[in-house]
């Protein structure tokens, strides 16, 4: 065992089955009360093939507290899915279906299930020499395009910088497998989900990324380095993935594609389907329409203004601090004052003569979670939330000049997408 394994796994080996020596890639689901489990590794089958060997690591998984109907399903699952992986696995491509059930209340959840699977592919990579195999995370509700394994592997191989990566995601938004109004539901939360992270780079914010737990991947190595997946019930993607964003050491896959479901869920206390469940029980019954509100854009304008001249400020002395900040919109200013912001920047300074170094220590200061805790003080405090089409029109008027005035949640959308997929990260 690695020395990660040694202090942090959660159970010695699961999977007695020897790898072989060929494997580079192991994708990990969570599955939790899910029906469609089979639906998804039929997916993963159908893929072309990597030149590595890959194995899929399914942990089925409950709570303490887990009803009788969750923990019936999960054994449904774990049986039915035991017997695809007999019959489907290859030498190639193999299937390790585990169930753990009854896991402690207190940390049951997707990211403990998250971190059951990646550390035991952590101890298969590991255990043939494999340090810099690609451990990725999918969903047991997803999909993906065909050439998923062989654009990841390729990706990890032609950028060595990379430790970890996102990969391009679109929910699905039309079709005959759910309700119009799930469709139009997914479409307002996705919609939510890119315009916030485009409007962090029109802030000028560096390290504006999505974080989908089930469109992302890490190396092996890297993945022990940063501690390995915390246990957390909901958000676990992104608290694990902005370990990579603060030291430069991420990317985006952009050219194959993950497609999750847009179902509704009680399963985690936020995220996709907790949203997409939200937009259906607020549903404008007189207009029968579905509505989203996010992030006011003025929120946005106020943070670039600061963000602007941050890179500036190791050099600011006593007076150009002052002055800069009679310029300051209001909201920065008093959230700058109430996080202490004048000692932590004298701080920064003091530990920093080069202009990259202090950008990069700033920004591990000023890193994802501050910038939502920011943005969350002023949407209480300054600007309430609009509705999505509103704040996303006015982003693409003022950040790339383009008039949508008249354009609906899917359109706004199909736009953005195609920005992500050429945007070069």
């Amino acid at each position: 065992m690695t020395r990660y394994l040694e202090k942090q796994a959660l159970y010695p080996k699961l999977i007695n089955q020897t790898p072989t020596q060929n494997l580079g890639m192991i994708v990990v689901i969570p599955c939790y009360d899910e029906h469609h489990l089979i639906q998804s590794l039929d997916g993963l089958k159908n893929c072309d093939k990597p030149t590595c060997d890959t194995e899929v690591i399914v942990i089925i998984n409950d709570g303490e507290q887990s009803s009788d109907a969750v923990k019936s399903q999960n054994q449904k699952t774990f049986e039915s899915a035991t017997g695809w992986a007999k019959e489907n696995s290859t030498i190639h491509l193999q299937f390790h279906i585990i169930y753990k059930t009854n896991l402690k209340q207190k940390i049951a959840g997707v990211g403990t299930a998250r971190k059951i699977g990646m550390d035991e592919a952590v101890r298969r990579l590991e255990s043939v020499g494999k340090s810099d195999g690609v451990i990725v995370c999918f969903d047991a509700d997803s999909l993906c395009e065909k050439n998923y394994f062989q654009a990841i592997e390729t990706h990890f191989s032609k950028n060595q910088k990379t430790q970890a990566c996102g990969i391009h995601f679109e929910h699905p938004l039309e079709g005959n497998d759910y309700q119009t109004e799930i469709y139009e539901a997914i479409t307002k939360y996705e919609l939510h989900l890119r315009y916030y992270i485009h409007a962090q780079k029109y802030a000028s914010f560096p390290l504006a990324f999505q974080t989908i737990g089930s469109s992302m991947a890490v190396r092996c190595d890297a993945y022990q380095q940063q501690g390995g997946m915390n246990k957390r019930k909901a958000g676990e993607d992104f608290y694990f993935l902005h370990k990579f964003t603060a030291i430069n050491a991420f990317s985006v896959l952009k050219n194959t594609t993950v497609i999750p479901s847009p179902r509704k869920s009680h399963r985690v206390p936020f995220g996709t389907g907790k949203a997409v469940n939200d937009i259906l029980e607020n549903k404008n019954q007189d207009q029968n329409s579905v509505e989203y509100y996010t992030y006011n854009f003025k929120i946005f304008d106020d943070l670039k203004q600061f963000l602007d001249v941050a890179p500036n400020l190791l050099f600011f002395e006593k007076e150009q601090l002052e002055m800069m900040k009679k310029h300051l919109p209001e909201s920065i200013l008093t959230f700058l004052n109430d996080n202490n912001f004048d000692a932590k920047l004298a701080e920064i300074q003091a530990n920093t003569t080069a202009p990259i170094t202090f950008g990069g220590r700033f920004f591990r200061w000023f890193n994802a979670f501050f910038l939502m805790k920011f943005v969350h003080f002023a949407r209480d405090n300054y600007y309430p939330n609009v509705p999505v089409e509103e704040a996303a029109r006015e982003l693409l008027q003022k950040y790339y000049f383009v008039n949508k005035s008249e354009a609906d949640a899917k359109e706004l959308l199909l736009n953005f997408r195609k920005r992500d997929q050429a945007y070069v990260f």
